[in-house]
């Protein structure tokens, strides 16, 4: 089923990986054009969208913007050093709080995961004790991509929740080995919650394709795509992480 084919077909929730659930316009047009809203003010500073550079010496097509941790390959830090040298912005508390209700809606008591849970245990209230501490915002415009790779900056292994605003997408959710198959395809639509933890935390995954103008004008977004992770990074002040072993993600 694609996004064209939303109107006619009813997309349910569904486990599509141990851990990996995929919730199909789980915000409303209201709350995503708040998100797109508040997305542009925090693109106006202290750091910018930026096309990150890869060790390398590649650059990444979408462009990212991050709150609470800067991201760069491999590591995070308080500040961009690999932009301005600011501080980022803050992580605010509705956005913890939008996280900790986004695993409820994937691994609460009778959804889709509720027995995939990251504690294993249906109705062990899985938002109890998530508090994200920084967002990856990522923007595609029609070109973009995102190679295979893998999430492991992080020193927690809480789940990633991912909040998908404006064009569809092909989601490709691989395996914890390699970027090769196994692999599972799903359209990601404009509205749409996607949370994979427990054994799919560390999953290989990327996005091989952006569907131009296929954005609801509702969203707010009139073309491309925000991507918007919610992840703990089990980090404190003064100790950045220098990341696991490499880990590319060329896009």
């Amino acid at each position: 089923m694609t996004a064209r084919d939303g109107a006619l077909f009813p997309r349910e929730a569904a486990v599509i990986a141990p851990g990996a659930v995929h919730v199909p316009g789980w915000l409303s047009p209201e709350r995503q054009r708040e998100l797109v809203a508040a997305c542009r003010e925090w693109g106006r500073g202290p750091v910018p969208f930026r096309h990150t550079r890869l060790p390398g010496g590649g650059v990444m097509s979408v462009r990212t913007l991050c709150l609470g941790w800067h991201w760069q390959p491999y590591r995070y830090s308080r500040t961009a050093d690999d932009v301005n040298g600011a501080r980022v912005a803050g992580l605010p508390g509705w956005l913890v709080e939008l996280g900790r209700s986004a695993l409820v809606a994937a691994y609460g008591d009778g959804g889709p995961g509720a027995a995939e849970g990251p504690a294993g245990e249906p109705g062990a209230g899985p938002e109890r004790g998530y508090t994200p501490d920084t967002a990856l915002i990522n923007f595609y415009d029609d070109t973009a991509r995102m190679g295979m790779h893998q999430d492991k900056e992080e020193r927690s292994g809480a789940p990633v929740v991912s909040l998908s605003i404006g064009d569809s997408c092909l989601f490709r959710l691989g395996n914890s080995v390699s970027r090769g198959r196994p692999h599972t395809d799903v359209e990601l639509v404009s509205g749409d919650l996607l949370v994979f933890g427990g054994p799919s935390r560390f999953a290989y995954h990327g996005v091989p394709k952006v569907y131009p103008g296929t954005a609801d004008p509702a969203c707010g977004l009139p073309r491309g795509r925000l991507n918007i992770t919610l992840r703990e990074t089990g980090l404190r002040d003064g100790e950045p992480l220098a990341g696991r072993p490499p880990n590319p993600a060329p896009g």
